[in-house]
């Protein structure tokens, strides 16, 4: 029977309060299993049966692609949990985020169902949206720019009862990503498909396409004027780290400033010309395409990958390079400071002493550490994916260290 691995990570309320000691209650598929979370909220990686990868590489619908567990989550003092629905594919690794509350008075059981994946559910297919290319004036943005926060309607633009949520930024594309292809297919189609992504919502940001209307949100979860959000979703480890990766990377034409609304289709039951398809793409990675050549295939020639320079509400930016053992200066004591700072939340992930701005053999392993708690490449080495995942971390923990949260 093939096999896929699940992780579960429990917090209380945000990513700065992980829960360790929580009960994990694991049914479904003749399993029945129970495990406890660790320093960091943190699970192992749970070995669960799944059906065949093959079935997720090419288009059909007689065998569903993943299987199904649900999880009961508990602690005491907090309310419990259960989440219905969780995916798992063969050969890959799940991640299941969950958020627990206090009980103040109520101690109902929180439910929640996750909904299927595009590729494999029933959703309406997407506007076909005419882009304008002139001059939006003075209402947009100046410049790109990547976002803390994005704010994600649930529900069509004109459901006033629909929920938002706010969403880090990266998040909220790991969970469109999650929804919207397979985590079992090549890289480098996850990667371009990745980027059509990000280049749609930040279209919609630079041109302020709600905002601009009166809408107190940011984008839609309707597959009808937007892309697939589901809240609480499973996310998968392998579109995790490409979105870390490239999580500031869109497309645009040469002759204009605004990232491509990049639409997107799935290539079988609804394929319009001009639009990236999902299982096209998929095709082309199995021949070698790399992104940039998928991207191009669909959207032309004339349109080239960015990258934003600025991330909102983060210290710093990116120094440009990696940070290694033997580098030292201001990035790396920055660095250190704030690794000190996340281990007030996250004990396991030891404190730099000194945090004198020397990357030695102590700094390397607290980022190695770091980079096992929150599901990154273990290399002990700063990069892009890792320096923002730290600053996002970091922000999280100060921003509860300093009462805005609560």
């Amino acid at each position: 029977m093939p096999i896929g691995f699940l992780i579960v990570q429990v917090y209380a309320d945000n990513k700065a309060l992980p829960i360790a000691g929580a009960n994990i209650e694991i049914t479904g598929s003749e399993t029945n299993l129970t495990e406890t979370t660790d320093g960091s909220g943190k699970t192992r990686e749970i070995p669960l049966s799944a059906p065949s990868k093959d079935f997720s590489l090419d288009p059909q619908s007689d065998v569903k692609p993943y299987s199904e567990y649900n999880i009961k989550v508990s602690k005491p003092g907090l309310k419990t949990s259960v989440i219905n629905g969780v995916q798992i594919f063969d050969g890959e690794t799940s991640i299941q985020n969950v958020y627990l509350t206090a009980i103040e008075g109520d101690s109902s059981i929180n439910y929640s169902e996750i909904s299927p994946p595009v590729l494999w559910g029933k959703y309406p297919p997407k506007i076909n949206e005419i882009e304008k290319q002139e001059d939006l004036g003075e209402r947009v943005l100046p410049y790109v720019i990547i976002p803390e926060y994005i704010i994600v309607h649930d529900g069509i633009p004109t459901n006033s009862s629909a929920t938002n949520y706010i969403v880090s930024f990266p998040d909220y594309i790991k969970n469109v990503a999650s929804s919207e292809i397979y985590s079992t297919w090549p890289r480098e189609t996850i990667k371009a498909n990745v980027i059509a992504i990000i280049s749609f919502t930040l279209n919609r940001l630079f041109t302020e396409w709600y905002t601009a209307k009166g809408y107190a949100f940011t984008i839609t979860s309707s597959t009808a004027y937007d892309q697939k959000y589901a809240h609480g979703r499973t996310i998968f480890k392998s579109i995790s780290e490409v979105v870390d990766e490239i999580f500031s990377q869109y497309i645009k034409k040469s002759n204009v400033i605004q990232p491509l609304l990049a639409q997107y289709n799935d290539g079988i039951k609804v394929n319009n010309k001009g639009w990236l398809s999902q299982w096209g793409s998929k095709s082309l990675g199995d021949q070698g395409y790399n992104a940039t050549q998928i991207l191009k295939y669909y959207y032309t020639d004339i349109i080239d990958i960015y990258s934003a320079q600025n991330v909102q509400g983060l210290p710093l930016s990116f120094p440009g390079y990696n940070l290694v053992e033997g580098s030292c200066g201001q990035h790396v004591q920055k660095m250190q400071n704030e690794l000190n700072v996340i281990n007030g939340s996250y004990p396991g992930i030891p404190k730099i002493i000194p945090a004198d701005g020397i990357y030695d053999a102590s700094t390397k392993n607290s980022v190695s550490i770091f980079q096992k708690v929150f599901n990154l490449p273990v290399t002990g080495i700063v990069n892009f994916a890792t320096w923002y995942k730290i600053s996002y971390i970091y922000t999280a923990v100060s921003k509860m260290l300093q009462g805005i949260y609560n």
